[in-house]
């Protein structure tokens, strides 16, 4: 259905389900972030001081925004279409037209100091452009794709910001190396298929540009650049065509607001030059919010990465929940139909995937998505020395602020730590039988009210002979089968609770009644009774 759809389709979308404010009050690019932060919607600010052009923000601050962008009701319905993206890339189109390139401005003309950058934290070293899409062919014949800060230093200089390992700093790294620039195109203001593709780590030779082709399920359509030898995105709303400079992780970058809610330490990083930009004539400038927006779109990936390592250990999962609480990246909750053992196997596989710090697996009774339940399943089914462990040495994220310092470039290693709240292996199930309210199916507090012929009858005191007939009838009952107290009373829908009541008090104080070793009612000295402890 949205296979055609473009940035500003997603925002008459947004609109249109009343996801979107638009404000056309002057403001102040300073004053954005604070607004946005403080809207329960994404914001279009129309009128910049300063500035020919909006910014639009906050536009997958939520789950339900992200689904918008994802063409789906359900945010958990996300990790389908990842997954058939993934199965299924279609590789990207090349266009002889783009959009982006309505106005293009070169060398001397590139001033960077006209986009309306919005300052974010109180402690940022400088405006940061935070939603770029930036591409860059790869060396073996496919396009990476991934989401990097660029803090604006001078009208045609930025830095961008690459201390974690992945695909982009290992060909910065080689470009640096040889001593040559490394040319990247910044792709600003792109539908969120192409952002949630950029921002899932594949492995080096995968394009996410397929990807994201399979997200949309159409080609992405790509133009090429005008002065370096790299496509962008034909769609989005500004292109930067820049190349990262041969000076090495030498140049001070940030602070920046980060992912995990804290401010970053300094960081050092290779500079970048841009060597033209081009836009539309009426361009939207895109500000990616942190840290929310970045953590609605990471945790889809997560699924996606759990999902298969969990599959390949033999794993029969219910339900995964990447936790908001973990930022989206570092914690996950797993409810698996488990077999013996293999609540640890559950876990092992999802301390393989991405950054995962810290796993949960609990068994299917239990909604991963409600905390109450997960922790009730860790106080009552966890022993520390049986069912906690650490792995020390793993590889983990660099920004974990729980970390020694390390020098740039150095990969850092920590602990993963895996909780088995699924029920042993050497414990009655019995034991975990939950409290459940008699008559909760039948029963609702909306719809309760009584007939007058039941509230009589309710009403109605007892005769003594209607107790021992009641009293007889239950004997002939649980001395066939052991009853359930609620089920005794069920099979007695006329008669008054107190009547049934005292007929149990006679069987009682006749020293008839018994329990069998579940607690239903039987008769004393029948095979079902039970025995007490020796």
């Amino acid at each position: 259905m949205y296979e055609q759809e473009g940035f500003r389709g997603y925002l008459e979308r947004l609109r249109s389900r009343n996801q979107l404010l638009d404000l056309h009050e002057p403001v102040d690019s300073r004053h954005i972030a604070t607004l946005v932060d403080q809207s329960d919607k994404a914001l279009m600010f129309h009128r910049v001081i300063g500035y020919d052009m909006p910014v639009v923000s906050g536009l997958i601050r939520s789950s339900e925004r992200m689904a918008i962008g994802m063409g789906v009701e359900r945010y958990a319905d996300i990790e389908q279409v990842l997954t058939r993206a993934l199965a299924s890339p279609i590789e990207p189109k090349y266009v002889e037209t783009s959009r982006a390139r309505e106005l293009t401005r070169v060398g001397d003309e590139v001033d960077l100091f006209d986009l309306p950058v919005p300052m974010s934290s109180v402690l940022d070293g400088g405006p940061v452009i935070t939603a770029g899409v930036t591409i860059v062919r790869d060396g073996q014949g496919a396009l990476n794709a991934g989401i990097y800060r660029y803090i604006l230093k001078e009208r045609n200089l930025t830095g961008i910001d690459i201390v974690t390992p992945n695909n982009l700093r290992a060909l910065a790294w080689k470009a640096y190396e040889a001593q040559r620039p490394l040319p990247i195109s910044i792709s600003i203001g792109t539908h969120p298929f192409e952002f949630l593709a950029s921002g899932y780590r594949a492995p080096a030779g995968v394009d996410e540009v397929a990807i994201a082709g399979g997200l949309r399920g159409a080609p992405v359509e790509l133009a090429m650049c005008e002065t370096i030898d790299v496509p962008h995105i034909a769609d989005a709303e500004i292109v930067l065509e820049a190349e990262i400079l041969p000076t090495g992780w030498k140049w001070p970058e940030g602070r920046f607001g980060e992912f995990t809610w804290l401010m970053g330490a300094l960081h050092w990083n290779p500079l970048v030059r841009v060597k033209a930009i081009a836009h539309r004539k009426d361009p939207i400038y895109y500000n990616l919010h942190m840290p929310w927006e970045v953590a609605w779109l990471m945790i889809p990936t997560r699924w996606s990465q759990l999902r298969s390592a969990l599959k390949a250990a033999g794993i029969q999962v219910k339900d995964i929940n990447v936790t908001l609480g973990g930022i989206g990246a570092w914690h996950v909750v797993m409810s698996i139909k488990k077999s013996a053992g293999e609540g640890k196997n559950a876990l092992l596989a999802a301390l393989s995937v991405s950054d995962i710090k810290h796993a949960v697996v609990v068994d299917d009774d239990i909604d991963v998505f409600n905390p109450i339940d997960v922790e009730w399943a860790i106080a009552t089914r966890v022993q520390g020395d049986r069912d906690v462990f650490v792995i020390s040495g793993a590889r983990v994220k660099p920004l974990d602020p729980s970390l020694p310092v390390m020098p740039a470039g150095v990969v850092p290693t920590g602990a993963k730590v895996g909780i088995d709240a699924t029920i042993p292996e050497n414990i009655p199930h019995e034991r975990y039988e939950r409290i459940s309210y008699a008559y909760a199916d039948k029963v609702k507090l909306g719809a309760y009210k009584l007939d007058a012929a039941a509230v009589r009858a309710g009403d109605r005191k007892p005769k003594a002979d209607e107790i021992a007939q009641l009293a007889d009838r239950i004997i002939g009952m649980i001395g066939n089968k052991p009853l359930y107290y609620a089920q005794v009373i069920d099979a007695f829908p006329d008669a008054p609770l107190q009547a049934i009541t005292r007929a149990f008090g006679k069987l009682h104080a006749e020293e008839k009644l018994w329990q069998d070793k579940d607690g239903r009612m039987c008769v004393r000295g029948s095979s079902f009774a039970a025995k007490p402890p020796a």
